[in-house]
């Protein structure tokens, strides 16, 4: 294993930010390679565990000759992210200076060509400019991962309509328990970025069985155990066996994955029509039905008619719930996927 360290020039006289990058070189010419990140909103950091007990394992295949492709591993692939405290709280998601989801408007490219992307000199936010030292990490490995996690979830998997069902042997490697679909554009989030290079590919080009470029959402941001890094490390590693980046005899091949399969225009993101207190009613994993309480929200305490209560509008799944137990007036409480179009579907991402 080789590592280096990203320095990137911050905004101001006399700042600047790193983030370590651990580079491992495969034996085989042609072997696909690797690219896994995480953390790229700060504290989600169940993808950041994974992959340090994932090393290990990648130093073993490397020093006995099994690695065949090249993998590069960021486990935090934002330093400015990860610093962001604002009185004791950790804000990750935005950048205090754009205001911009930190995994929004990557540079969406027409091939794996990164030398028009900016360098560290350009006169723009640094935000911008790790944007595009991520990608220009990232392109040219055939499989990139971006580990997430959301607020109250299992497992499951963001994915381009194109790259379904090439990716059900991750699906089955991870153990997820959903796969979103999206189609045309994730408003520029990075696993847009990284497979925009290839989305103009026929679709019976066997390159498509070559690359595998998603948003993991490994549970939720508290499932962060010793139990969990191991079993999601062990995943990865499976997965790197068999698309032929790890020869391992000794790992099982892939059982066949079976699980809901969601466009996003079908996603029924649950918004609270009133700012309060949330008693959820359902949470991850739950099956409700179109009319039944989700959460009642308690918006006058102690007074007559002082709640809300917020029901399904269609029979579904829930996949994920709000962590914090405060909310604003329409901000998102719930995922849960339908069986029909969402009367609210909008283009884009799901969240801001």
């Amino acid at each position: 294993m080789k590592k280096t360290v990203e320095i990137l020039k911050g905004d101001t006289p006399g700042t600047e930010w790193r983030f370590p990058v651990l580079s491992f070189e495969g034996t085989e010419e042609g072997a696909p390679g690797a690219y896994l990140q995480a953390a790229l909103h700060g504290n989600e950091l169940a993808g950041t565990v994974a992959l340090h007990r994932l090393v290990p394992m990648l130093e073993a295949a490397e020093r006995e000759g099994r690695l065949l492709g090249r993998i590069t591993l960021v486990p935090q692939a934002n330093p400015i992210a990860t610093g962001q405290h604002v009185f004791h709280e950790h804000l990750g998601r935005f950048g205090l200076q754009t205001r911009t989801n930190f995994n929004r408007d990557f540079p969406l490219l027409a091939t794996t060509d990164t030398s028009g992307l900016p360098g560290d000199d350009a006169p723009i936010p640094a935000e911008k400019r790790l944007k595009a030292r991520l990608l220009k990490l990232a392109l040219g490995h055939e499989i990139v991962l971006d580990l997430h996690s959301d607020d109250e979830s299992p497992s499951y998997l963001y994915v381009a309509r194109q790259l379904w069902p090439h990716l059900q042997d991750l699906a089955s490697a991870l153990g997820a328990k959903a796969i979103l679909i999206w189609d045309e554009t994730s408003d520029g989030a990075f696993e847009e970025a990284a497979w925009s290079p290839y989305k103009g590919l026929p679709a019976d080009d066997e390159t498509w069985n070559r690359i595998a470029v998603t948003t993991v959402e490994f549970r939720g941001m508290m499932d962060v155990t010793p139990a969990f890094a191991e079993a999601d490390a062990a995943g990865l590693y499976r997965f790197l066996v068999a698309r032929g980046t790890i020869r391992d005899e000794s790992v099982a091949p892939l059982a066949p994955w079976s699980g809901p399969v969601t466009p996003l225009d079908h996603v029924e993101m649950i918004r609270a029509p009133v700012g309060g207190a949330l008693l959820f009613h359902a949470g991850p994993g739950d099956e409700v039905q179109a009319g039944q309480p989700l959460v009642t929200i308690v918006t006058a305490p102690g007074e007559a008619g002082g709640e809300t209560v917020v029901t399904a509008p269609q029979s579904g799944l829930v996949l994920t719930r709000r962590r914090q137990r405060l909310t604003r007036t329409g901000e998102d409480l719930l995922k849960l996927l339908g069986t029909s179009p969402s009367a609210t579907a909008r283009p884009g991402s799901l969240e801001s």
